[in-house]
């Protein structure tokens, strides 16, 4: 995938983790991917703010965990719009709510977050200067993120109506899975990689593929423990993910799920030493 230089209103654009110690996740992770990190906290912001790059691009973020958030330490999706302001609105009428109203990031774009309908959380982002990550679908960079919910139903009208987003259920022969697609995601995505389609289908991939920015797992009491809340998840991509489950244990990491193959990929479920749970994934086409 090429570098991204913009993302359309309504694509998921960068992702980042609020950390109790923000150098010791950035051991980890740079570790763990490769990452180097540049400190580009804003001025007059509390903490610290470490963007990890590859070859100089942005990736990721590691960020201070504030005082009087959510004391486990997980990682945030933030969806491009052009008016936070705006996208906040739909939000309530939604029946959402907003967790943080939005705010400039000096001259890098503006911020908001906020809680769909069934009190998962995701950010909102106004690019100005900074469109967010730069580099994705790559080893060591941010593939998808996930949302896991308990009102399936519920989450489709919400993000419909924030974003313009399509919900599909596709049902092939490893299962039936839920996707978010955004209408004419796609053309952008063929004029920046052309071929990406024909790619596509060549491996197997279902119709209108091309469009899908986020899954939408319905939340069951075998895959989460009693008590989890409705969120978002993310998945790094990575050359192996064998190799990446025993390098995340050596470096103080904890393996949730082993490796296991899942149609088209082979993946991991991570924790990092400070408790933010992702995972790792080798895209495995179909010989």
């Amino acid at each position: 995938m090429r570098e991204r230089t913009e993302y359309p209103a309504g694509v998921p654009c960068w992702v980042d983790t609020a950390q109790p110690d923000p150098e010791a996740a950035a051991a980890f992770y740079g570790g763990l991917f490769g990452w180097e990190f540049d400190d580009r906290t804003p001025a007059g912001m509390p903490g610290r703010y470490l963007v990890a790059e590859i070859r100089g691009r942005s990736v990721a973020a590691i960020a201070s965990q504030v005082a009087g958030t959510a004391p486990a330490p997980a990682w945030s999706t933030y969806v491009a719009v052009d008016s936070a302001d705006d996208a906040v609105e739909r939000a309530v009428a939604a029946g959402g709510s907003v967790l943080m109203d939005p705010a400039d990031v000096s001259d890098a774009g503006r911020v908001a977050v906020i809680a769909d309908s069934d009190g998962a959380t995701i950010g909102l982002w106004q690019a100005k200067a900074v469109i967010g990550a730069h580099l994705v679908n790559e080893p060591g960079t941010w593939n998808f993120s996930e949302l896991n919910t308990r009102d399936p139903e519920g989450a489709a009208a919400f993000y419909g109506a924030v974003f313009g987003w399509e919900t599909v259920t596709v049902d092939i022969p490893e299962g039936v899975f839920s996707m978010f697609r955004m209408p004419g995601y796609g053309d952008h995505l063929e004029a920046l990689d052309p071929g990406l389609r024909e790619r596509q289908a060549a491996d197997g991939a279902p119709e209108g593929f091309e469009d899908t920015v986020a899954w939408l797992l319905p939340m069951t009491e075998g895959r989460h423990p009693e008590g989890t809340p409705p969120h978002w998840s993310i998945t790094f991509a990575v050359d192996d993910a064998d190799a990446a489950a025993e390098r995340a244990e050596r470096l103080g990491g904890t393996v949730l799920m082993p490796p296991f193959d899942a149609p088209w990929v082979r993946m991991t479920v991570l924790r990092d030493p400070q408790g933010a749970v992702f995972t790792a994934s080798k895209y495995t086409p179909p010989s």
